[in-house]
């Protein structure tokens, strides 16, 4: 299973950018799914999950400006990040699992089976 990220690019500082995620096969349905970035600097960090009951959590510096979903029938996770800044800038990655633990979503590591490529995020100020 291969999950692919698409929609990063460059932005300025206030900007948006939407961000999707396909796996390879029929996974987003029977997953939870979470989208986590690691910056230059940083150590890979959770930003937003969402469980197999829609349930959603957001990390406390994306709070308000960014939103996870999912489209079960377009098999597509979706991250929309609003009101960018720098502090934004990193390597996107989304993540699928959670087979063992049905009502999870949350930003441990090792509930994820699946991670994506990444894809590149930079805002500049």
């Amino acid at each position: 299973v291969q999950l692919f990220e698409s929609g990063g690019g460059s932005v300025q500082a206030g900007g948006s950018l939407i961000l999707a995620c396909v796996p390879s096969g029929s996974l987003l349905s029977s997953s939870c799914l979470g989208c986590f970035r690691q910056g230059p600097v940083q150590e890979r960090e959770g930003v937003a999950s969402i469980g197999r009951n829609g349930r959603t959590t957001y990390a406390d510096s994306v709070k308000g400006r960014f939103i996870i979903s999912r489209d079960n029938s377009k098999n597509t996770l979706f991250l929309e990040m609003n009101v960018l800044n720098a502090d934004d800038t990193a390597m996107y990655y989304c993540a699928a699992g959670c087979a063992s633990d049905w009502w999870y979503y949350g930003f441990e590591p090792y509930k994820y089976d699946f991670w994506g490529q990444g894809t590149q995020v930079t805002v500049s100020s």
